[in-house]
């Protein structure tokens, strides 16, 4: 049946009725499936949209933003995690955390996220895929922490929903077809002195890799010692209402503190988020 229609279609009076064939045809509902799948697929590609993205961040990513319906991986750093939910949820975007029991919410208060718009899955357990892909449905911006891999048809599965709802997903690790990954390097902390003082602020070197152009890297302060997002040598804004004037946050001079720099990075991380969430 079906090398007879398209065998009429080549002939120039079946050229013009071979849509009427095909409409009384059992294939036609296949056709019209799959012509409807493939304007959804092109409609995400040519039409998707960037969502507020710190501008310290926004520039290194493809598309000079986070973008509706793709993934995101993210080296296990909670202080950038953080720098790229402020974005979203500052803007009014509803964020969820899911299988990262030591987000601190403190701290994430304190970097800009809106609390009022957080949700929170410390243990999702072995569903954490289900309750990612349901999470994905209702919220603009997902981040999960897979406990293991996903097997390729899950990873599929849960792209193909994150187009269709626009919603955003960063994963804590790798993660097949990511838009892109976010890594730190040459991190260093001030404010500790010997063997005295508080964790105040942080240079790093965020790169991302994308999987098309080369990789992208800057220095940034996450934070700097007004506990603000920016690159390095840029000064900060001050928000409304705040005493410290633009031209008032000088760069501090002593960044390296040889006591921490032989540490895991995440020893630092934690110690300042703690320090920050008191």
């Amino acid at each position: 049946m079906a090398i007879d229609i398209f065998e009429g279609m080549f002939e120039y009076e079946g050229m013009t009725s071979a849509a009427a064939v095909l409409d009384g045809s059992p294939t036609r509902a296949t056709v019209d499936e799959l012509q409807a799948r493939i304007r959804s697929m092109q409609a995400t590609t040519l039409d998707t949209r960037t969502i507020p993205t710190h501008p310290a961040i926004a520039r290194l990513l493809p598309g000079g933003g986070l973008k509706e319906g793709a993934t995101y991986s993210v080296e296990n750093s909670a202080v950038l995690l953080m720098a790229l939910l402020a974005g979203p949820s500052a803007a009014g975007s509803w964020c969820g955390v899911i299988g990262v029991p030591e987000f601190g919410v403190e701290a994430a208060e304190h970097f800009g996220i809106d609390l009022g718009r957080l949700v929170l899955v410390p243990h999702p357990g072995e569903q954490w895929l289900d309750v990612t892909a349901a999470i994905a449905d209702v919220l603009g911006v997902v981040v999960t922490r897979p406990p293991k891999r996903a097997s390729d048809s899950s990873v599929a599965r849960l792209s193909a929903r994150l187009r269709q709802r626009g919603a955003t997903l960063i994963v804590l690790g790798p993660w097949p077809q990511s838009e892109a990954m976010l890594s730190l390097s040459d991190s260093h902390w001030s404010g500790i002195g010997q063997g005295s003082g508080h964790l105040s602020a942080r240079q790093a070197t965020v790169t991302v890799t994308s999987r098309m152009g080369r990789p992208r890297s800057a220095r940034l302060w996450l934070p700097d010692p007004h506990e603000q997002f920016r690159e390095v040598g840029r000064f900060a804004q001050p928000e409304a209402g705040s005493p410290h004037e633009a031209s008032s946050l000088p760069e501090p001079a002593n960044l390296h503190e040889p006591a921490y720099l032989h540490e895991p990075a995440y020893l630092h991380e934690a110690a300042y988020l703690h320090e920050a969430a008191g």
